[in-house]
Formats: structure tokens, sequence, C-alpha cells
């Protein structure tokens, strides 16, 4: 039975790190961002102020769910559940964006959608899986770090009100 994927919490000190590590790392200007739902809205939204990119988007995806012995949805095609439209794209530099990048399927149909728009799509995500990856050799325009643990982002933490102290606050 495989052993589950090492779990690595990370703080907002550190993706502030991970931001300051990723931006310099930009090697054009870009006038659209597309990013991916859920993952992709919280380090969008900070690379976005970042960088002043003020054309933002959605993308939103689905595959298949899958199980640990059906392996053959891992070669399902996507539903767009949401994605802009063709004039929205079309000729803009796109900054595409989401929190993690491990099997790769979804930022990868994300970036060949913008760029059949008529786009010109380039991939950024905090954490990089090389380990997970379905693409060979594929890998992320940019990424903050590379890791093998099953990421948690502070935006995923359990916020509800029996995690509160309010003493704390």
């Amino acid at each position: 039975m495989p052993s589950e994927p090492r779990r690595e919490m990370i703080s907002w000190e550190e993706l502030d790190k991970l931001m300051d590590h990723l931006v310099p790392q930009f090697r054009r200007e870009f006038t659209a961002m597309v990013m991916i739902t859920r993952g992709g809205i919280i380090p969008g939204g900070m690379l976005a102020e970042a960088m002043d990119i003020t054309h933002i988007l959605t993308a939103a995806v689905d595959f298949p769910a899958q199980s640990q012995t059906d392996k053959s949805k891992l070669m399902a095609w996507p539903e767009f559940i949401q994605f802009p439209t063709d004039d929205k794209l079309r000729g803009r530099p796109t900054l595409i964006v989401d929190d993690v990048w491990g099997s790769g399927r979804t930022i990868t149909a994300v970036k060949n959608r913008v760029s059949a728009a008529g786009g010109f799509p380039e991939t950024c995500v905090l954490h990089f899986n090389p380990y997970r990856n379905l693409f060979g050799g594929g890998h992320p325009d940019y990424y903050a770090a590379v890791t093998d643990a099953f990421i948690v982002y502070p935006w995923e933490v359990d916020r509800g009100t029996d995690q509160v102290l309010l003493g704390e606050i």
C-alpha cells in the first residue's frame, strides 16, 4: 500500500518569501492574467498587484474523479466550467497562475486553450512537483519552489469558529 504523501503547511510569511523569489523571474511584461480557480486566486491577486496587471480573468477546470486503481481517467478531457472568451485573450501575453503544478493537467489544459484563443501564455505556480508531473520534461515557465510534498497553503487552513482563539485576536 503506498504511503501518504508528506504534508507541508505554508505560512503567510513563507508565502511572502515565495513571492519575493517568483517576481524577479519574469522575462516579459504581461497584459493579461488567467487565475485558475480556486488555487490560483490568492497568488494571482498578489502577483497582479506586484506586477500591475489589471486585465485579470479566471478559468475553472474539472477533470473526472479518479481512484487509485483507475489510472485511465488521468487521460480524460477537461471540462471547462468557466473560461474567458477568445477576444479577451487574443494577442495578449498572458500569465496563467495556479498554486501548484502536480500532474500538470489543469494548467496545461488552460495554457493550450489560451494559445488556441490567440493569446501568448506562460505558466506560473508557487510549487512545482516534478514527481507527479504527467508531462515528462514539461514544467511551469515560472515557479518559486520544487517539492515532493502535499502543500497546505494558509488560505486552505480550517478557519471555522472553533479554530479562533478570541484572546489572540
